[in-house]
Order: C-alpha cells, then structure tokens, then sequence
C-alpha cells in the first residue's frame, strides 16, 4: 500500500499541475473561437438589416430606425446596434450603445483584431460592417454583441478541466494499483528467477513464458550484477600467482566459511591389501585420485568410495570410515560397500561397458543391458544415501566424480536441496548423435543437471554436453553463459582443465636425475648411454598402447641405426580384467610386443620392455626421469595427467614429450612433439626427433610446459570451482533477500 500511494500522490499533483497549466491556453483558444463566431454573426445580421435600414433611412424615420435598433437587442447576445452615415455624422443607435463607439473613430473596431471592448457587463464585442447605398455610400453599421456568457462558459470549462484531468488521475491511478497488487507475487517470482540465472536469455526463447521476456530490461541489469560478481571471482583467480594447499585452505575459510567438503569417487585414494598376516596400502594408479588427493589434503572432509580391498573391512571404524593417509591422517575415507552382483551391473557393466566405450572414441562397441542399468541405479543411490549421512549441514559442497555416478547429482538435490552439487566428468563427453543409442540418455542427463556447477576438461566437451541437453531434454539452454535450466534448476557447464599438485611432492623427487638414469638402467639391464623412452597407462584400449608399439616397430623400419640403442619402457597397471574387451586386449599387447622383440632381435636390449603391474608413484616418477622421452599416445583421452606429471617430474628441464592431438592436454602443452597416434609414420618421425633432440632445444619446450603446469596447478582447477561455488552462494544469498523483501 504504501507503494501505491508514492505512485498516486505524485501523479495526482503532476496532472493537476498540467490542469492549471493548460487551462489559460484553452482560455484564449477558446475565447478566438468566440470571436470568429461574432464576426460570422454580426456579417450575417449586416446583411439582414441592409434593405429595410436603407428603406427607412431614405424616408428619413430616425425614431422608426432607434425603435427597430432597441428591438434587436432584445436579443440577448446583442447589446448594441447603431449606424454612421459618414465619420462626420451623429451616430442613429439603440439606448444600450456605449458612449466610447462615435462615427468619427469607427476604424478602430474596423481592423482585424482589437474587436473587444471593456465594459461594466463584461467584455463587449465590436463589429464594424460597411452599409453603402447610393445616398450614403460611406455607411456603415455597428454590431455589438454581449461576451459575458463567453466569462461564464470559460470558468465552466475550466473547472470541467479540472475534474477532466482529476477523474483521468484517479483512473490510471486505481488501473495501476490494481495490475501492480495482482502482478506484484509475479514480478518477484521472476526476479528470483533471474536471480537464478533462469531468465538471463539473451536470446528469445521458444518455450521462454512472456512473463520472462518482459523482464529483458531488468535482466540485463541483474546479469550485469552478476557479472561483476563473476569477474570478481574470476580477477581472484587470475591475480592468483601461486596455487597452493594453503591457497584451497584460504578459499574454504574465506569464501566457503570453512565448510568440509564431501568427494564421492567410486575409485578410492587408498586401498588396503592383505599380504598373508599384514596389511599393505595401496595407492591406484589413477588420474581422478592424483588429481584430487591432494586438494583432499589440503581441504579435509570425507571422500566417499567403493571399498575394494581384501583388507579394507579391517581397517574401517564401525561408521566405516578410516583416517588418510596413514603417515599423516589429514581426511577421512567413507567406505561404501558393494556386493559382486552390483560391481558387475554398474561397475564393469553399465559404466564401463555402457558408458565408457560410448564417451571414448576408439572404435569398441558400447553394450547396454537393462540388467546393468537396474544395478547402476541402485548403487548411485546407494552412495546419495553415503552423502546425506556424512554431511554435517543442510548445504554441504559435494564434488562428485566422474562418469559412474551421473544419477547422483539429482539424487542428492533431491534430499539436500540447498547443497552445491559440483560434478566433474573426467572422460569426454560425446557429440549428440554419439550420445543417441544410449537407451537411458535422458535419465542420465537429468541426473546430471542435478549439478549446480557440471565441469568438463575441454570447451569442446562442454558444447558437445550442452548440444546434447538441447537435443533430448525440454531445457532452457543459454549458449552464452553456458547456463541450463531444466526442472526449475539451474546448471552452469564450465570448463576446469585438471592437472596435478604443484610443486611435485619433494620425496618424489628425491633421487637425482644422474641416479635415477643410472639405477633404471641397471635394473633393466640395459647401457648406461642407452635411450629410453617411458608409457604409464593403465592397461585401457583407449590409451593407444597399440599404436604405440607400432610406432615403435615404424621407428626402427625407417631408422635401423637405434636398433639396439633405444628401449621403450611400457608401465601398463592393470584394469578391468572382468571385462572381455580388456582381456582381448591385453593378449593383443603382450603378443605385438613379442613380436616387435622378436623381429628386432639383434643380441642386445630389447626394444619393447612391458610392465603389467602396479608401479608406486616414487617408481613412476624415477622411470620418469630416467627417462630421454615419454610418448603419451591415448586415442580419445579428457584431460591426461600422465603427460603433466612428466613434465612436473622433470627438474633437470630435459627430454622431450611426445603427446597424442586427441588428449586435452594437447591444447594446453602445444611445445610437446604433437602426433595423430593412428599415424605411424609420424609418430616414428617424432620418435626419431625427440631421441636426437639438442639438448638447448629441450630445455626451451620443457621450460614452457613446466611453466604452465605450475601456474595451472590441480589446486587452481580445485580452487576455481570452489570459487564459483562460493559465487553460486552468493546468488542464492540474493534470491533469498528478494524473496524476503516481498514479504
């Protein structure tokens, strides 16, 4: 109420304000009109009493010409009448005629204007029409009509005016407060929707509700808002020099108010083995677990996985959680237990024989079976139930992982409403017509818009996800924001390319480059001089080992002069041995590297010396830098930290990187030697340059890369999601106070 009368009053003044303006200038237009009018009369009674006056003025009856004048005005417009036979004559008039209208000064009513005479009864109006006749030729006739009834219609106009524009006020005013009360609850739905983001289209949207589109004006004002609270953010970010564990503390404290941070992974960062009567620990050779172990360190909180070792019942608590790591606890691991019949359905079944072929292109059909996906959907649950139980708030941060749980995020949302959701999809996201002959894609991507923040490695990605939402969901897709509005929730798809801890932890590089040369080569029998080239995969046909080895076979084909001088050395952990294509595929490995020894059998160090077995992160790291090259040869691959980490292991700012154009750390490392892996004859030609490469040459394209791992560290890839959910918080914060104002 009290908005409407600061809408009421002030329009009230300003129309009645207008009112009292216009209402002189109706005044004179009207009283001109008024005098047209006379002057058309006056020439019409002129014409009337020509003949008769002229009759009685040429029989010389001045006292019959003063009675017919006193019988005009009667008339009760007409004051006056009177006639001058030349300006020298007495005036013949009727008694009314005022004194100040003499034959000798006549031409003062003759003009245009001036017709008006001031008198007692009011404004008089003066006309002066020629009246000749053969006797007197200079005739004239005088007219004067009564304007008093022109005062009293112009007060009456005024006042009519008046209540016009008063009762105009009143109408708008009551029209007005009545749409504003009726559309008030609307327009605050709508500004908590643009809050949001949900209303930010800048383009018109088909299904957009009108009420939306309306809003466009004060979208863009709220975007603008938005935007700086972003570029804020994003000013944070850059200005950022060093990304640290303390930096992730920093942000938590700060920005997140110290909040724990719940990480769901169906990999767990520590497995615990029984070897006879003792307990060993584990740590998987795993992009996901390098990458976020240590963002887990540095921010504490509880990782939620599937507990898959022979030991790991033994160590848990009877909440089944276990303290990590075991030197120096800094989080806790809560372990999820799965029984065989839910590992083969979601873990070897739906995930990676469904969605890991599907999401990789490397030409292995995808296999979906309604029975994996009934296991899929039981175990995502399963873990959202983890989720609630460990969270210790109503709106915990949870990071969930990869592309075993895209159920999850939904499921979540759906018991903790007001938690932020970030998911991180580690692999590639397809293009729609790929995604196509998934049988449950709309269920996984509704799971997935679940997500307040959905990040991928690579733009491409992201616009192939966002194309595929707009394909197959009724969503509101902003191309510009990368925004999706799907179930009244609002999804931002960003880009967080990963990457690992920075700097290196120090006991991994420990050992010298000088001793790591030389106790490698020792134990691989092979010359101290020798060249070495190092692979770390797991044993995965997305990873190009294939094609590796046949570019090895290319190498020695065109250049024989390494025969005997060059060893590659191929560190492949076992995985997924449950599945055929795996099974296939190894045999396929150990057989082509038979071969390739075989044929190049010159009785000395083999060419090709495979590894099928776990290697610790201290084993990786020495072969690394024992290593004069490292060919990273994946066919279809999200981001590849193998080729990070053999950047980070390389202090010494020697040897070179060989590195498939299809990872995603091709489009961050351009000074590696970039190859298509499915072409031999250019990988055996970057092969052959990387082993004679100048040492100047080297260290130049090592000093590049090591310089962009460091400043683009996993702690800043942790650390900008944290940042953008912190701004996702603050958004809502603003929704929240726009919703409270209206109450």
């Amino acid at each position: 109420m009290r908005l409407s009368l600061r809408f009421v009053l002030p329009l009230l003044l300003v129309l009645a304000g207008i009112a009292y303006t216009v209402a002189p200038l109706i005044d004179r237009l009207t009283l001109s009109w008024f005098v047209r009018d006379l002057d058309s009369r006056s020439s019409l009674i002129a014409s009337t009493f020509q003949e008769p006056l002229q009759e009685q003025l040429a029989a010389g009856k001045k006292a019959r010409i003063a009675d017919f004048f006193n019988r005009i005005t009667q008339d009760e417009r007409i004051f006056a009448v009177g006639y001058c036979a030349s300006p020298t004559a007495l005036i013949l008039a009727s008694r009314s005629l005022p004194a100040e209208i003499r034959c000798d000064n006549l031409e003062r009513w003759d003009g245009p204007s001036d017709h008006l005479l001031p008198s007692a009864q009011g404004p008089l109006h003066v006309a002066v029409k020629p009246m000749a006749s053969e006797a007197m030729p200079t005739g004239q006739l005088v007219v004067v009509h009564d304007m008093s009834f022109v005062t009293r219609r112009s007060e009456e106009t005024k006042r009519y005016l008046f209540y016009v524009f008063m009762a105009l006020a009143g109408v708008v005013s009551l029209v007005t407060v009545i749409v504003a009360e009726l559309s008030w609850r609307g327009w605050m739905a709508g500004v908590r929707a643009l809050l949001r983001g949900e209303g930010l289209l800048r383009r018109p949207q088909v299904n957009a509700s009108p009420s939306l589109r309306g809003f466009t004006p004060i979208a863009r004002d709220l975007q603008r808002l938005i935007s700086e609270l972003e570029s804020e953010t994003r000013a944070r970010d850059e200005s950022q020099l060093t990304w640290t564990a303390e930096t992730l503390r920093t942000i938590l404290h700060g920005e997140l108010r110290g909040e724990d941070v719940i990480v769901v992974s169906n990999r767990e960062p520590y497995i615990h083995q029984r070897r006879g009567e003792r307990i060993e620990v584990q740590r998987p050779a795993s992009g996901l677990v390098t990458a976020l172990e240590p963002i887990m360190r540095a921010c504490s909180g509880t990782w939620i996985a599937h507990g898959s070792g022979s030991a790991d019942h033994d160590v848990v608590d009877k909440h089944d959680r276990v303290a990590v790591p075991p030197e120096k606890p800094a989080y806790h691991i809560r372990r999820v237990w799965l029984t065989p019949e839910e590992e083969a359905g979601y873990y070897y079944g739906f995930a990676n024989e469904g969605l890991w072929p599907l999401c990789h292109i490397a030409h292995v059909r995808p296999i979906f079976r309604s029975s994996d996906w009934t296991q899929y959907v039981a175990v995502n649950r399963k873990f959202a139930k983890a989720v609630v139980s460990e969270a210790k708030t109503k709106n915990p941060i949870v990071l969930v992982q990869d592309y075993h749980f895209a159920l999850l995020p939904k499921m979540i949302h759906d018991e903790l409403p007001e938690a932020t959701i970030i998911s991180f999809w580690h692999i590639p996201w397809p293009n729609p017509e790929s995604f196509a002959i998934c049988p449950w894609r709309e269920e996984i991507l509704a799971g997935m818009l679940g997500s307040s923040i959905m990040g991928f490695h690579t733009q491409s990605h992201c616009n192939n996800f966002v194309d595929t939402v707009d394909r197959f969901l009724e969503a509101r897709v902003d191309r510009e924001s990368f925004n999706v509005s799907f179930g009244g929730k609002l999804t931002a798809v960003r880009r967080y390319p990963i990457s690992i801890a920075w700097p290196p932890d120090p006991e991994l590089l420990q050992k010298s480059v000088p001793d790591c040369r030389s106790h490698i080569r020792q134990i691989n029998d092979l010359p101290p001089e020798h060249k070495l080239g190092i692979g770390v995969d797991r044993l995965d046909y997305t990873k190009g080992i294939l094609e590796r080895f046949r570019a090895i076979e290319r190498l020695l084909e065109l250049n024989p002069d390494w025969i005997g001088r060059f060893t590659f050395v191929q560190i492949a952990a076992p995985t997924r041995s449950g599945i055929d294509e795996y099974q296939h595929h190894e045999a396929q490995v150990r057989t082509l590297a038979t071969r390739i020894n075989a044929r190049f059998d010159r009785h000395g160090p083999a060419p090709i010396i495979l590894k099928i077995e776990q290697h610790e992160p201290p084993q990786v790291y020495e072969y690394f830098r024992a290593a004069d090259l490292c060919f990273v040869s994946s066919l279809h691959d999200g981001m590849n930290l193998v080729a990070k980490e053999f950047v980070a292991a390389r202090d010494d700012e020697r040897g070179v990187l060989v590195l498939s154009e299809f990872t995603g750390a091709a489009r961050e490392l351009p000074e590696a030697l970039i190859v298509n892996p499915y072409d031999a004859d250019q990988c055996a030609a970057a092969l052959h340059l990387a082993l004679s490469m100048p040492d100047v040459e080297q260290r130049d394209r090592m000093r590049l890369m090591r310089g962009l791992v460091a400043e683009f560290n996993v702690f800043r890839w942790a650390g900008r999601m944290l940042l953008d959910a912190a701004t996702k918080r603050r958004r809502s914060r603003l929704t929240d106070q726009a919703s409270t104002s209206t109450l």
